[in-house]
């Protein structure tokens, strides 16, 4: 069989980057709130992918200042979600999942997690879990963890899709089977990595990736 099969029963997918294309409007969003902040907007950029914004704005703020620079960033987000697209292939792929347990699992809010789905026309599963619905946000295991406990499957029975170095770091804590989605994830510990999900089929076995797709193999 050509391409390369991911053994699983679900699927833990990553917001941003995995099943939306929100870099434009993140790069302008986080530009515009670092030189409000007086800040390097590319020392500011550096920090932001895989990281829960209030992780971010505590690397670069006072503490008692985490909150309010918080909120603008998430404003300045919500703003400007209207060109958010879907990832290539995410909404072929999520239309063969009716029957399969899977979820979203982002370092953004819920409200703009919620916005930018919508705006990019994905449909939102049950099971999305947000900043808000953890302690210690990705790299950490805790989002992961709490994704494959929501849908009552163990990790290691779950592929976990993300862009980022620091989600796929989580995913991998977590002991869940890694996919990295795009050419970032090339500088990641993920076994294997795709140019986006073009092709990917859902099948009664796991995740099977087109060769046409694959930019690592295990």
């Amino acid at each position: 069989m050509s391409g390369l099969l991911l053994p699983a029963q679900g699927l833990l997918f990553d917001n941003d980057g995995v099943l939306v294309d929100s870099e434009p409007s993140v790069v302008r969003s986080w530009s515009r709130w670092a030189v409000d902040s007086g800040l390097d907007p590319d020392e500011v950029m550096a920090a932001v992918p895989g990281r829960r914004a209030a992780d971010t704005v505590a690397l670069f703020v006072k503490p008692e200042d985490v909150e309010q620079s918080t909120a603008l960033i998430t404003r300045y987000e919500l703003e400007d979600v209207a060109g958010t697209l879907a990832v290539p292939g995410v909404l072929d792929l999520v239309a063969q999942l009716a029957d399969v347990p899977w979820a979203v699992v982002t370092s953004g809010v819920r409200e703009l997690a919620a916005a930018r789905l919508l705006a990019a026309g994905v449909p939102a599963p049950d099971v999305v879990v947000t900043a808000e619905d953890v302690v210690m946000g990705k790299p950490h295991p805790e989002p992961y963890l709490t994704g494959a406990s929501r849908l009552g499957l163990p990790p290691g029975e779950l592929i976990v899709l993300e862009d980022s170095p620091s989600g796929v770091r989580a995913g991998l804590a977590a002991g869940a089977t890694v996919l990295g989605i795009g050419e970032t994830a090339l500088v990641s510990e993920a076994p294997a990595v795709v140019r986006d999900l073009t092709g990917a089929r859902w099948t009664s076995d796991g995740l099977l990736l087109p060769d046409a797709a694959l930019l690592r193999r295990p």
